[in-house]
This record gives C-alpha cells, structure tokens and sequence, in this order.
C-alpha cells in the first residue's frame, strides 16, 4: 500500500488548479462592518417556484446571481519576452458593498479585471489584496447593490452530504454541477496551488460535483445554498483515470482570511519557522511515533528554533489538539493568530516533550 507521501508524489504529477481557462495569467477600503453583511441571510426560494423534490434547482435559483465571472488580462514572461494573456475564473459576491472572493491564483497577475454578473451587467473591478498561501483574493466593484452569497461559517460538513458547484468553467457562466462531499481536511502539493508558498494548501473539501477549468473562485454549497467552499483545484481524468475529483477552500478559511485582506490588504499566517513532510510507515518507526507532523528543518532564529525545536522531532499536538498529519497540523495553526503562544507537544528519540512557542508570521 502507498503511503501517503507517495500518493502526494503522485498528485503533484497529476493535479490540475481549477484556475483559469484559455490561457491565463499565473494568477483604500474602509470595510463595512460584519453585522451589515447580508451575505450571512440567504434569500428564500419559493416552494411554488422549484419543487422541493429539486433542491439542487433551489440551490441553483438562490445562489447563481451571487456567483460572477472573473476575467482577466495581463503580462508574463516567456522564452518569447513578455506576452499578453488572457484568463476566465469564477467568483462568489462576499458584501453587497461591491466585494467579491475568488482564488489569489486567478488574480496575482492581472492587470485588468472585469467582472461578470448573472444578470449579463459587467463591472470593472480592482485586486484588493490577494493571500498565496490560503489561495484566497478579494475583487472590489464599484457597486453597493449586489446580492452577497451566505457562507456556512462554523457549519459541519459532512462527507456525502449533497454539494453543488457554481461557476464559469471554459467561460459558461453561472454552469451548475452537482455531486456530494468526499472527504475532508485533503491536502493539494503546493506546486499546484499557483502561489509562491512552499507549504501544499491544506484542510482543503473534496468533492465529485465536477470543476474544469475556469470554475476556479466559485462556490461550492450545501442543500441551503450556503457556500461551504470556494472550489480551487481538480484533477483532470484524462490523464489520471479517476473521475470527478475537486477540492474547495472552506468557507471558514475564506470568510476569515476575506475579512482580513478588506481590512489591510492582506491576509495574516501564523508561522513556525519549520519545514514538515508526511509521516510515513519507516519514519514512524524510526523516529517512535505513529502519528504526527515530521519536522525536516528548523530554520535559524525562527520561532521553533527559539523554543528548541529540532530536526527529527514529530510534532503531535497543540495546545490540547491532536496533530494526525502535516496538512493537521497547518489547519491547526490556522486558528491561531501570529504572537500567539502555543504549547507544542513532540515526540523526540522515542520521548514525549513540550515547547512554549510564540508564533511568527508568515509573508
């Protein structure tokens, strides 16, 4: 049997970002405050208008004039010089104020964007901020009339739960899939997530309602019409066999690091200062523990490093939180804010130790 760092090896070879069709680029707000954001009221839909026996009709109805189209042009380098290109993505409206979340690899090199709206208008919008990291961007329009999505924050997903996807794959709008929750807390290798960290994205949804290209940015909901994700990546079946396999960033994830970049321009990430791989079989013998996050380096000066940290050492918990994996281990992380102190627990020589660790911050 595989093990998992094996079956990542293999995902980094296969995995396709949602992204962009057609080519796309590698892709002073005052915010409005929380409790004015309509998003978190979904509009109602009439049991007269969609039968109830159709609730991915109703979902349609309810949350396709809150999901747009994002297209974008701009500039990158090629063994050519410099060449224009252009790219579609996808994007859920967060505020009726005019702002709108889509992925960070859509948006981190256009020059223009333009958004598309369900209702055929377009408007021109501007990159507030973008996040590599959590993959996440927020887009600004000149607007405070639009009608926000609702995003299940702090909802439970359950896996085989009814998903439905909502985007502009290969650039037709406002295109409806269908499918259910196929796991949790998945993990993407980070060549693939169109940013320039070094960690994979993680505590990411899987799902098998179809995402192709261009889907990037757009939602993935739940049978309320609450958006539990913002689909990311999938991969593509000609060339891995498998079928209909999407990740989505969770609505948690999003709404939290939205708020920030509307707020600063930019998203805040708590930081070890180390670098981790997968615990797999011979490691865990080797290093006496069956689960965790590997430590493979500890970068001088940084936090771990400060507390103690070494090489080898298997972080297993946080604070009272069990650390099952690497990709736990960063979703952990996310609840924290940078300055923050932890106490982490690893496994060092076959012995149990504790640090007191005050988090940086990554940039």
């Amino acid at each position: 049997m595989r093990s998992r760092a094996t079956l990542l090896a293999v995902l980094a070879a296969l995995l396709v970002l949602a992204g962009c069709s057609a080519d796309p680029p590698p892709e002073g707000n005052t915010p409005g405050e929380r409790s004015g954001n309509v998003a978190q009221e979904a509009p109602s839909v009439s049991d007269e208008e969609i039968p109830e026996e159709e609730p991915v009709a109703q979902v349609a109805a309810q949350l396709q004039p809150s999901v747009v189209q994002v297209n974008v042009q701009g500039v990158q380098s090629s063994a050519f010089g410099q060449e224009a290109v252009e790219g579609q993505g996808s994007g859920v409206i967060y505020r009726q104020d005019g702002f709108i979340i889509t992925n960070n690899h859509v948006v981190q090199s256009a020059d223009e964007v333009e958004v598309g709206f369900a209702d055929g208008t377009t408007e021109q919008g501007e990159v507030v901020g973008g996040d590599p990291f959590t993959d996440l961007a927020v887009i600004q329009v000149d607007r405070d009339d639009l009608p926000p999505a609702a995003f299940a924050e702090g909802r439970q997903i359950n896996v085989g739960q009814l998903a439905v996807a909502i985007g502009s794959p290969s650039g037709f709008e406002s295109t409806v899939t269908e499918g259910v929750i196929s796991g949790l807390n998945r993990e993407v290798p980070a060549q693939f997530t169109g940013g320039t960290q070094e960690a994979a994205l993680v505590d990411l949804v899987q799902t098998d309602a179809p995402i192709s290209p261009g889907s990037s940015g757009g939602a993935l909901a739940n049978r309320d019409g609450e958006v539990v994700g913002i689909n990311v990546a999938y991969l593509p079946p000609s060339e891995t066999g498998a079928e209909s396999i999407g990740f989505a960033i969770p609505a948690t994830t999003a709404v939290s690091t939205a708020d920030q970049i509307i707020a600063t321009g930019e998203a805040s990430n708590p930081y070890l200062g180390v670098s981790l791989t997968e615990l797999t079989p011979e490691a865990a013998e080797r290093f006496g523990a069956e689960t965790g996050a590997l430590v493979e380096d500890v970068e001088s000066g940084e936090p771990a490093a400060q507390a103690g940290l070494r090489t080898g050492d298997i972080i297993t918990s946080v604070d009272d939180t069990e650390v099952e994996s690497t990709a736990d281990l960063l979703s952990i992380l996310r609840g924290y804010a940078p300055g923050d102190t932890v106490e982490v627990t690893a496994q060092r020589g076959g012995n149990e130790q504790t640090f007191q660790l005050t988090l940086g911050e990554r940039t």
